[in-house]
C-alpha cells in the first residue's frame, strides 16, 4: 500500500506581530518634561553653582557651606533636644535632615525644600506635646533657629535656580504650611516664630529672584549686543560689496560701450569689407549691447539715486556729482588737498614710474587712499599724513601712515568697519591690506594691489622702503 503523505492544515490562528521597537516620547511629553525640569531647577544662573568661574571662589564656597551645614547639624541638634524636650537622637537626627536638605539644594533645589518642610514640620510635631506644659516664654515654635536658617538658605537656592512662577509656589507652600502649624495645631504657646518666620523666608526668595533677574537681564543684554555688532558687521560689509559692486559696474559697462562703438566703426574703415566681416562685427556689437543690457539689469539696481561725493570732497568741495566718471589716481591730488583743509598735515610721495593701470586697480586705490585719510581725520586729529604711491613692476604699493593725534579724537558714529571694506577691495583684485599701529602711536595702512590680479607671495611685504 502507497505510503500517503500528510499535510498538516495551517494554524487557523494569527501569527503574531513582530515586536514594535521603542516608543518614543510624543512632543507633548518632552515639552512636559523640559517644563518639569525647568520647574525643578535645570536652568541655573550664574549666581547658582558652581557659583563662580575661578576655583579658589568655589572652594570657598563649598566649604563655607559645609561649616553651615555642620554647624546646623550639631548645634541644631542640642537646641532641639534641651528646647523641645526630644531625645538628642531624634533632635539630631531631624537637624541632618535641614543639613542634607541644604546640601541638596545646591544641585536639586526643590526637592529640598520639600525635605527641609518635611523636616520641620516633623520636628514642630514631635514638640507639641512637651510645648502643652510650657508658658508662652517658652522656645520658638514651629520653627527653631536651625531649621530657620537652613530653610531660608535653600528658599534662596530655590530662588537662583527655579523660575519666579515656582519660586512664589514654593513660598507660598512653606507659609501655609506654618499657619497649619502654628493656627491649627495650636497648643497654647505663643512665639510669634511663625509670623517672623514668612518674613524672613520672603526676604529670602525675592533676593535670590532679584539676583535671578539681573543676570537673566545681562545675559539678555550682552547677547543682544553681540547680535547688533554682527548685523552692523554684515551689514557694512554688504554696503561695501554693493559700492564695489557699483563701481565695477561702471567700469565694465563703459568698456562695453566701447566695444560696441568700435564693432560699429570698424565697417566704416576698411574698403569694401567683406560679408563675413560685417557679420563678425554685428555679432561683437549684438553681443557687447546684450551684454551691456543684462548687466544694467542685474547691476544696475544697485545704483542710488544721489551717491556720495565720488572724489570724496565733502561738502565743501565739489559736492555729489551723481554722473560723473569713477575717481582714478589722478584724483589723489584733490583728495588730498580736501584733506589738508580738513586740519591734517598730509605729505604726498610717488616712487617710480607712473604707469597706467586697469580701471578697477585705479579705482580700488584711490578707495584705499579715501578712507585711510578719512580715519586719520576721525581718529588722530591734527596729526601729520604721509601718503606713498609706489609704481613697481608687479603692481601698486600705497601706504598711509599717520603720527600719533595732538588732540583727543571725538567719538565717531561711523559702524567703524572701513578696514573692512579695503580688505574687499584688496582681496578682489588678488591684493591685500595691512593695517597697524606704528612703534610711535600712530597708525599705517599699506596696500598692494598687482597688475595681473594675481595675489603676492606672503613673504613679499605690502610696501616698498616703507617702515612704519
Amino acid at each position: 500500500m502507497p505510503k500517503v503523505d500528510l499535510v498538516t492544515p495551517a494554524d487557523p490562528s494569527p501569527s503574531p506581530a513582530p515586536a514594535e521597537g521603542p516608543r518614543l516620547p510624543s512632543g507633548d511629553t518632552v515639552r512636559l518634561r523640559r517644563r518639569l525640569r525647568a520647574w525643578l531647577g535645570a536652568a541655573p544662573t550664574r549666581h547658582a553653582p558652581p557659583f563662580s568661574r575661578y576655583r579658589w571662589v568655589r572652594l570657598l564656597t563649598y566649604l563655607f557651606l559645609a561649616w553651615a551645614c555642620l554647624a546646623i547639624a550639631l548645634a541644631g541638634g542640642v537646641d532641639a533636644s534641651e528646647s523641645y524636650g526630644l531625645a538628642y537622637p531624634v533632635a539630631l537626627l531631624t537637624t541632618s535632615l535641614q543639613a542634607v536638605a541644604v546640601v541638596l539644594a545646591v544641585r536639586r533645589p526643590v526637592p529640598a525644600w520639600a525635605l527641609s518642610l518635611a523636616a520641620a514640620a516633623v520636628t514642630a510635631l514631635l514638640a507639641r506635646p512637651h510645648l502643652e506644659s510650657v508658658t508662652s516664654s517658652g522656645p520658638n515654635w514651629p520653627w527653631s533657629t536651625a531649621a530657620l536658617l537652613a530653610h531660608m538658605a535653600v528658599l534662596l537656592l530655590v530662588a537662583l535656580r527655579v523660575r519666579p512662577a515656582g519660586t512664589v509656589t514654593v513660598s507660598a507652600v512653606t507659609a501655609l504650611a506654618t499657619y497649619v502649624l502654628e493656627a491649627g495645631l495650636a497648643t497654647g504657646h505663643y512665639s510669634g516664630t511663625g509670623t517672623v518666620a514668612v518674613g524672613l523666608f520672603a526676604v529670602a526668595a525675592s533676593i535670590g529672584g532679584i539676583l535671578r533677574s539681573r543676570q537673566q537681564a545681562r545675559s539678555e543684554l550682552v547677547q543682544q549686543t553681540t547680535i547688533t555688532a554682527e548685523e552692523r558687521a554684515r551689514r557694512t560689509l554688504l554696503e561695501e560689496r554693493s559700492r564695489i559692486a557699483r563701481e565695477l559696474h561702471d567700469v565694465v559697462a563703459h568698456h562695453m560701450s566701447v566695444i560696441s562703438i568700435q564693432a560699429q566703426v570698424a565697417p566704416h574703415l576698411v574698403k569694401e569689407p567683406s560679408e563675413e566681416l560685417l557679420e563678425n562685427l554685428a555679432g561683437i556689437r549684438g553681443n557687447a549691447l546684450e551684454a551691456l543690457t543684462e548687466l544694467r539689469r542685474v547691476l544696475g539696481v544697485l545704483r542710488s539715486e544721489n551717491p556720495e561725493d565720488p572724489y570724496g570732497l565733502g561738502a565743501s568741495g565739489a559736492g555729489a556729482a551723481p554722473h560723473a566718471p569713477q575717481p582714478t589716481l589722478d584724483r589723489l591730488d584733490a583728495l588730498i588737498e580736501n584733506t589738508r583743509a580738513a586740519g591734517l598735515e598730509v605729505t604726498a610721495d610717488v616712487v617710480g614710474e607712473v604707469r597706467p593701470y586697469a580701471p578697477g586697480v585705479e579705482l580700488s586705490a584711490y578707495r584705499i587712499v579715501q578712507e585711510a585719510l578719512s580715519n586719520a581725520l576721525r581718529h588722530a586729529p591734527g596729526s601729520r599724513v604721509g601718503v606713498e604711491v609706489g609704481h613697481r613692476p608687479d603692481g601698486l604699493h600705497l601706504a598711509v601712515t599717520n603720527s600719533p593725534p595732538r588732540y583727543p579724537a571725538p567719538p565717531s558714529p561711523g559702524a567703524g568697519h572701513g578696514l573692512l571694506g579695503m580688505r574687499e577691495r584688496a582681496a578682489m583684485l588678488g591684493g591685500h591690506v595691512l593695517a597697524r599701529r606704528t612703534p610711535g602711536g600712530g597708525f599705517s595702512v599699506t596696500a598692494f594691489l598687482p597688475r595681473d590680479s594675481a595675489p603676492t607671495p606672503p613673504d613679499q611685504p605690502p610696501t616698498g622702503d616703507q617702515n612704519p
